[in-house]
């Protein structure tokens, strides 16, 4: 197995040492895990402000690599929360702060607004907010290119209490999933979803076959864990690629691409 989205105490929403989740992993016999902690910079809720401790962030990455060299594969990883404007300055330099393995861009806010507090769907229909959220990304990706995998894509699912047609927004998507192949970026199977009780899947199963119809090839697997036990739900991820017409899962090193065959894992 393959895990990279995970998060340590240095996430703001967890509250699990570094090392716990490392000696999980190995447990689970996980063969690499990327720590992938959460900085999401002017993130609205002040109670989580998802800022980071990059020095020590980076100096327990560094140890973790080593100490458990030849037991695991800690891939020094981060995510980073994507906005608009002036916030883009600072993903640009946390990107470029530290010899990052992989990076894991996401988008958690839409507009300067949390999608977790439910203020960006205020006073408009759903349809109109998945119009809205898709618009953004698809903006903000035109410009910001420093991360290597687009986390859960279809995030907005989450927080939401009915899921727009997907015809309302396929077009966006479309457009987003064209632009990701042809920047040499990928996107992820992120398992949380099976824990928040969705009905569908990140991305969605018409999602991801779309990405895979458009030639995209740069797929990760990734639990989302914040706490004990990681890395479930790999057996249907796996499933999924496969009925996608997806052969390889995608790992990293020093932000280069490596793939594994679906068969191998």
């Amino acid at each position: 197995m393959y895990d990279y989205h995970t998060h340590s105490s240095f996430s703001d929403d967890s509250r699990t040492p570094m090392n716990e989740m490392i000696e999980a992993a190995i447990k689970l016999g996980i063969k690499e895990m990327a720590i992938t902690d959460h900085y999401d910079p002017n993130y609205p809720d002040q109670e989580f402000p998802f800022e980071m401790d990059f020095a020590g962030y980076h100096k327990a990455l560094n140890e973790a690599k080593d100490t458990y060299q030849g037991r695991i594969k800690v891939v020094k990883g981060i995510e980073i929360g994507i906005q608009h404007g002036k916030i883009l300055d600072k993903c640009i330099k946390a990107a470029k702060s530290y010899d990052y393995d992989f990076i894991l861009g996401s988008f958690h806010c839409a507009e300067g607004m949390d999608l977790n507090s439910r203020a960006f769907f205020k006073d408009r229909s759903i349809e109109d907010s998945y119009i809205a959220f898709y618009t953004y990304m698809l903006d903000c990706l035109k410009v910001y290119k420093d991360y290597d995998v687009l986390g859960h894509i279809n995030v907005i699912d989450r927080y939401t209490d009915q899921i727009s047609p997907y015809p309302v927004y396929s077009e966006l998507v479309d457009e987003i999933l064209k632009l990701i192949i042809s920047d040499g970026k990928g996107i992820e199977i992120n398992t949380s979803s099976y824990r928040f009780g969705l009905k569908d899947t990140t991305p969605s199963k018409k999602i991801l076959q779309r990405y895979s119809e458009l030639g995209g090839e740069i797929i990760t697997i990734g639990s989302d864990s914040h706490k004990i036990p990681l890395g479930n739900y790999f057996d249907r991820a796996k499933d999924m690629m496969k009925s996608a017409g997806l052969k390889y899962l995608a790992t990293f090193n020093q932000r280069k691409i490596h793939f594994v065959p679906i068969d191998k894992l």
